[in-house]
């Protein structure tokens, strides 16, 4: 009967079902790879800044990945910038299993570097694809099909950060990265296989100086990802394990299993984004409504912590409620963008926006081992409010297009 059914599939649907596959296979070994690194080196003894820096190289190179690997997947097709980006992954986990001695700042940031490019080129091949199978004018299947990409890859992304702390415990850190490793070169081979068509492919070939978007509608939509996401990482990427491993003194297993929890459900609530926003994704004013929402409740978070009134009452029921709203506005903006994309050659639109999704988590990266450092997670909280206000600026100028 499976079959069957997969024999009725059209060639296209097909392809996108495996790049659909890989994207969760490596979403699952970043996710892991990112908490295995956080962990590992605050076991170690480095500072939240020397943390934040490891993935400095990481952030940094997914910001040219977006626009330069929506430029190739424009040129060569979405399946091989897919097979390149798993390939690189591979590289980038087994320089980091190879010799414990080697991993110096500057050897993992290398290895970060890489991986970032990977992750990126994945991302953009993915959700590019998707653009190609909706017809158009069919609004609501583009956005239930984006919803549900963008949240089950989150979802997997939270059971990656829950196996990156259960595999340290387990195997330690180069025998998780080595199991990481063979993981990835078994979807990489399937992906060889399998990948056949160039889906995505430009009927004329891109120019070099299209890399950049025309579309004022895309430039507004790019800054305000650009602020959502720092405002989301400025406190989360590196600022809450620390915070939950020093002050509340969790272990791994608790610090990975929370995050893990925390990122699936926030991939559940990305899913179901349309049925939140009853499927009026068209409207540039839900996007509006929604980060206005948001932008309160950090600042309300660091009040809590500020007066000290339960800290993990405030930041655990707190990061729940965070999560959910962000999702829907992550939700919304994902589909946005596929609407917004030109379906010849989407994968440059689309590239160009994930460079601003990159360089927001670059300055959230950043800045969540800087300001944690010196000033505590209220201020990286507060900053985190300051951010979204920036965030709804931007999209009121999307809704008045409304």
């Amino acid at each position: 009967m499976t079959q069957s059914l997969l024999a009725r599939l059209s060639p296209e649907i097909k392809q996108y079902l495996v790049i659909t596959g890989n994207y969760w296979s490596f979403t699952l070994t970043d996710g892991a790879l990112r908490m295995l690194v956080v962990l590992y080196f605050h076991q170690l003894g480095y500072s939240p800044l020397a943390i934040a820096s490891l993935f400095l190289f990481y952030e940094i190179f997914g910001v040219v990945t977006n626009l330069l690997g929506g430029w190739l997947g424009a040129r060569l097709g979405l399946n091989k910038t897919m097979n390149i980006g798993l390939f690189l992954q591979i590289v980038a986990v087994t320089m980091l299993a190879l010799d414990e001695q080697l991993l110096t700042i500057a050897y993992v940031m290398v290895a970060q570097a890489l991986s970032g490019i990977a992750k990126d080129l994945n991302k953009m091949s993915a959700k590019s694809a998707i653009k190609l199978l909706v017809p158009k004018d069919q609004d609501n299947t583009l956005y239930k099909w984006v919803a549900l990409l963008t949240g089950s890859k989150n979802a997997l992304k939270g059971v990656g950060f829950f196996l990156g702390g259960l595999l340290l415990s387990l195997m330690g850190f180069q025998g998780a990265l080595w199991f990481m490793s063979a993981m990835l070169t078994f979807t990489w081979l399937l992906s060889l296989l399998l990948l056949k068509q160039d889906l995505g492919k430009k009927k004329s070939k891109p120019k070099f100086r299209e890399l950049l978007s025309k579309s004022r509608q895309l430039n507004l939509l790019a800054a305000a990802r650009l602020f959502l996401f720092a405002s989301r990482d400025v406190w989360f990427v590196i600022a809450l394990p620390v915070f939950l491993a020093s002050t509340f003194g969790w272990d791994h297993w608790w610090v990975g299993g929370f995050m893990a929890s925390w990122i699936i459900a926030y991939g559940v609530v990305q899913a179901n984004a349309p049925k939140i926003t009853a499927n009026r994704g068209s409207s540039y004013r839900q996007a509006l409504f929604w980060v206005g929402v948001l932008s309160v409740i950090p600042a309300l978070l660091a009040l809590g912590l500020w007066v000290q009134w339960q800290p993990k009452v405030v930041i655990v029921v707190g990061l729940l409620i965070f999560g959910a709203v962000f999702a829907v506005n992550s939700s919304l903006h994902s589909f946005l963008i596929v609407k917004i994309a030109d379906s010849d050659g989407v994968s440059m639109d689309v590239g160009f926006y994930y460079m601003a999704n990159a360089m927001g988590r670059l300055l959230g990266t950043v800045l969540s081992g800087l300001v944690y450092q010196l000033y505590g997670l209220e201020v990286c909280l507060m900053l985190s409010s300051a951010m979204l206000v920036i965030a709804t600026v931007f999209t009121f100028g999307l809704s008045k297009r409304d």
